[in-house]
């Protein structure tokens, strides 16, 4: 999950225009989220809030746009005793805090256990969504949770040990979920998607950032977000568990004509067809020697070369059938989200 950003404004009532989780009859309980203003995090708010629970959304700043029976917790990560006081009762925190490339070998691991610590105190389960930096440049095309995690980056060896702490620490009492997905798109800017891929769509050019003939994992932030409501809600779970999330497996090539398809339902795309442009990976290498975030992001190339998909099987027979949006309705919502074309031809498919 190529992340480049960290704490994107997100609109959180844009992370699930559909509301497809049934919201319950009472409460089922109540969701510390850890991170509520990045993308991710304002998804699960999103979806905890229409699934009936009371939310809890940690933020460093003011939340622009609250979801109904969700509040602000201004208490900041570090600061456990004040989370877990503010958080009393809570079944799961959700740990959506995910730091710049820059900062991760200095603030990943410390974040994630102040997180562990407040679920500890609290008796709740940890969440954490994974990603496949775990497996490296030699990871298998389809992965299952046993498959072996082999790290080629700085940054995947420190989610390597992130989730052995996690696999530890259940000896001590914690209980933790890891749902393990694909490259974010929907809910927000910072991604791969609005950063480079559609950045000049505008210009009629899109740009992909490896060979169009790879299969690359994605993962739609609402559904995403919807199977950690559903994760969250059981209790007969083994105290580490792993799951894989499915997303859409899709070729550089289908992505991209996706994003086109949906660019002629928003009235953006251009009577001849867009250009396709692809990343200048040598540029980005030389002048990571200059620039510490291309530096960075030069290290994960690699996920766009090795063709890799996430094996979901293991999920649906622990979380029975979760709902999934068809790729044409994910990638229009995604670009009407970004304010890319008419937002009323968004809507209209919506409701076709």
């Amino acid at each position: 999950m190529s992340r480049l950003t960290t704490d994107a404004p997100a609109n959180p009532a844009a992370t699930h225009p559909d509301a497809r989780i049934p919201a319950a009859a009472a409460a089922p309980g109540s969701v510390l989220i850890l991170g509520a203003n990045g993308r991710f995090g304002a998804a699960a708010m999103q979806a905890f809030s229409v699934a009936g629970w009371t939310v809890l959304a940690q933020a460093r700043r003011p939340i622009a746009s609250l979801p109904p029976r969700a509040r602000h917790v201004a208490a900041g990560i570090g600061d456990s005793e004040a989370l877990a006081a503010a958080a009393v009762g809570a079944r799961a925190v959700i740990h959506a805090v995910n730091p710049p490339y820059t900062r991760w070998a200095t603030e990943v691991l410390p974040l994630a256990r102040h997180g562990m610590d407040v679920a500890q105190r609290l008796g709740a389960t940890f969440m954490l969504p994974g990603n496949v930096y775990n497996f490296g440049a030699r990871m298998p095309a389809l992965l299952g949770e046993d498959a072996v995690q082999a790290p080629t980056s700085r940054k995947g060896g420190i989610r390597c040990e992130l989730e052995r702490e996690l696999q530890a620490r259940a000896a001590t009492g914690l209980r933790s979920i890891v749902i393990r997905a694909g490259d974010f798109f929907g809910g927000g800017t910072g991604t791969w998607l609005d950063l480079a891929v559609v950045k000049s769509l505008s210009k009629g050019k899109l740009v992909y950032p490896g060979p169009l003939d790879r299969l690359h994992a994605w993962a739609y932030l609402p559904d995403l977000a919807h199977s950690f409501v559903v994760a969250a809600g059981r209790s007969d779970l083994p105290a580490f568990t792993r799951l894989h999330f499915e997303g859409h497996a899709l070729t550089g090539a289908e992505l991209l004509a996706a994003i086109e398809r949906a660019a002629r339902v928003l009235g953006v795309a251009p009577a001849h067809g867009f250009r396709h442009g692809s990343m200048p990976w040598g540029l980005i290498r030389a002048g990571g020697l200059l620039v510490p975030m291309w530096r960075e992001v030069a290290e994960m190339a690699y996920l766009w070369e090795v063709p890799h998909a996430l094996d979901g099987s293991a999920m649906r027979r622990t979380l029975g059938p979760l709902p999934t949006t068809d790729l044409d309705t994910a990638m229009i919502r995604t670009l009407a989200s970004l304010g890319i074309g008419d937002a009323r031809a968004a809507a209209a498919h919506a409701h076709a």
